[in-house]
């Protein structure tokens, strides 16, 4: 539960890595949220906003994850393919593997 609003307290944090599952439940909370409050549309349109910048600071971590540029979040296709896939075993360029700091 924790990592699904890991990248709501990294709000503007873009260096380091996110493992697979805080990218998810992230993705996760953010589809529940704007479905529940889309009901309302001022509302929906603000919290919409407030989640903009941390999923793109989830996602860029989420490629340096898997030893891509942040960039690469901004190629369709194949940044859902890196989404998926596992993380870089040790560290890289980026930082430690957030698999193993626990």
């Amino acid at each position: 539960m924790n990592y699904m609003f890991l990248p709501l307290q990294k709000y503007f944090e873009i260096n380091g890595r996110s493992r697979r599952k805080e990218f998810w439940l992230f993705s996760l909370l953010s589809a529940i949220v704007a479905g529940v409050l889309g009901q309302i549309p001022l509302i929906g349109a603000i919290v919409s906003l407030a989640f903009i910048i941390p999923g793109w600071t989830v996602g860029i971590r989420r490629m340096h994850d898997v030893g891509k540029s942040g960039w690469f979040i901004l190629i369709p296709f194949y940044n859902i393919y890196l989404c998926f896939i596992d993380s870089e075993s040790g560290t890289n360029k980026y930082g430690e593997n957030p698999k193993l700091q626990g």
